[in-house]
Protein backbone atom coordinates (compact mmCIF):
# COMPACT_ATOMS: atom_id res chain seq x y z
CA UNK A 1 0.00 0.00 0.00
CA UNK A 2 2.83 2.38 0.87
CA UNK A 3 4.46 1.67 -2.50
CA UNK A 4 1.17 2.53 -4.24
CA UNK A 5 0.94 5.89 -2.50
CA UNK A 6 4.60 6.66 -3.20
CA UNK A 7 4.30 5.80 -6.91
CA UNK A 8 1.07 7.77 -7.27
CA UNK A 9 2.65 10.81 -5.63
CA UNK A 10 5.80 10.46 -7.74
CA UNK A 11 3.81 10.10 -10.99
CA UNK A 12 1.70 13.16 -10.19
CA UNK A 13 4.76 15.20 -9.23
CA UNK A 14 6.60 14.19 -12.42
CA UNK A 15 3.55 14.67 -14.67
CA UNK A 16 3.53 11.00 -15.64
CA UNK A 17 0.66 8.62 -16.22
CA UNK A 18 0.75 5.64 -13.88
CA UNK A 19 -0.01 2.29 -15.54
CA UNK A 20 -1.25 -0.04 -12.80
CA UNK A 21 -1.40 -3.74 -13.62
CA UNK A 22 -3.79 -5.50 -11.25
CA UNK A 23 -2.85 -9.17 -11.52
CA UNK A 24 -2.23 -12.43 -9.69
CA UNK A 25 0.94 -14.52 -9.83
CA UNK A 26 -0.99 -17.78 -10.35
CA UNK A 27 -3.15 -16.63 -13.28
CA UNK A 28 -2.18 -17.95 -16.70
CA UNK A 29 -3.21 -14.78 -18.53
CA UNK A 30 -1.35 -12.61 -16.01
CA UNK A 31 1.80 -14.70 -16.36
CA UNK A 32 1.56 -14.65 -20.16
CA UNK A 33 1.29 -10.84 -20.39
CA UNK A 34 3.97 -10.13 -17.74
CA UNK A 35 6.95 -10.19 -20.16
CA UNK A 36 5.13 -7.88 -22.58
CA UNK A 37 4.26 -5.53 -19.70
CA UNK A 38 7.91 -5.49 -18.64
CA UNK A 39 9.05 -4.70 -22.19
CA UNK A 40 6.53 -1.86 -22.39
CA UNK A 41 7.81 -0.46 -19.10
CA UNK A 42 11.31 -0.37 -20.58
CA UNK A 43 10.07 1.12 -23.86
CA UNK A 44 8.03 3.96 -22.33
CA UNK A 45 10.02 5.70 -19.58
CA UNK A 46 7.60 8.64 -19.90
CA UNK A 47 5.03 6.45 -18.11
CA UNK A 48 5.30 4.87 -14.67
CA UNK A 49 4.50 1.15 -14.38
CA UNK A 50 3.33 -0.63 -11.24
CA UNK A 51 2.01 -4.14 -10.60
CA UNK A 52 -0.57 -4.74 -7.87
CA UNK A 53 -1.06 -8.31 -6.59
CA UNK A 54 -4.83 -8.55 -6.11
CA UNK A 55 -4.42 -11.44 -3.64
CA UNK A 56 -1.98 -9.55 -1.40
CA UNK A 57 -3.97 -6.31 -1.60
CA UNK A 58 -7.45 -7.84 -1.84
CA UNK A 59 -9.34 -5.04 -0.08
CA UNK A 60 -7.54 -2.36 -2.09
CA UNK A 61 -8.19 -4.25 -5.34
CA UNK A 62 -11.86 -4.60 -4.48
CA UNK A 63 -12.07 -0.82 -4.12
CA UNK A 64 -10.97 -0.63 -7.79
CA UNK A 65 -13.76 -3.05 -8.74
CA UNK A 66 -11.43 -5.63 -10.30
CA UNK A 67 -13.60 -8.30 -11.92
CA UNK A 68 -10.91 -9.99 -14.04
CA UNK A 69 -7.14 -10.15 -14.14
CA UNK A 70 -5.11 -8.70 -15.56
CA UNK A 71 -6.74 -5.26 -15.46
CA UNK A 72 -4.68 -2.22 -16.36
CA UNK A 73 -5.60 1.23 -15.11
CA UNK A 74 -4.14 4.43 -16.52
CA UNK A 75 -4.02 7.10 -13.81
CA UNK A 76 -3.16 10.75 -14.30
CA UNK A 77 -2.99 13.21 -11.42
CA UNK A 78 -4.63 10.65 -9.15
CA UNK A 79 -7.62 10.01 -11.44
CA UNK A 80 -8.37 7.09 -13.73
CA UNK A 81 -8.19 8.23 -17.36
CA UNK A 82 -8.46 4.84 -19.05
CA UNK A 83 -8.72 1.11 -18.41
CA UNK A 84 -7.82 -2.09 -20.28
CA UNK A 85 -8.88 -5.60 -19.27
CA UNK A 86 -7.21 -8.76 -20.53
CA UNK A 87 -3.91 -10.26 -21.59
CA UNK A 88 -4.07 -9.23 -25.24
CA UNK A 89 -0.45 -8.97 -26.41
CA UNK A 90 -1.50 -7.03 -29.52
CA UNK A 91 -3.93 -4.50 -28.07
CA UNK A 92 -2.16 -3.71 -24.78
CA UNK A 93 0.95 -2.32 -26.55
CA UNK A 94 -1.32 -0.26 -28.82
CA UNK A 95 -3.22 1.12 -25.82
CA UNK A 96 -0.01 2.00 -23.97
CA UNK A 97 1.48 3.61 -27.09
CA UNK A 98 -1.66 5.72 -27.47
CA UNK A 99 -1.52 6.80 -23.84
CA UNK A 100 2.21 7.60 -24.11
CA UNK A 101 1.64 9.64 -27.26
CA UNK A 102 -1.24 11.52 -25.65
CA UNK A 103 1.06 12.62 -22.81
CA UNK A 104 3.41 14.27 -25.30
CA UNK A 105 0.71 16.66 -26.53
Amino acid sequence: MQSWEEKLTEATRDGKILVANFSTPWSGPCRSIAPTYGELADKYPSLMFLTVDVDTLAEFSTSWEISATPTFFFIKEGRQVDKFVGADKVHLPKKIAAVANATRV
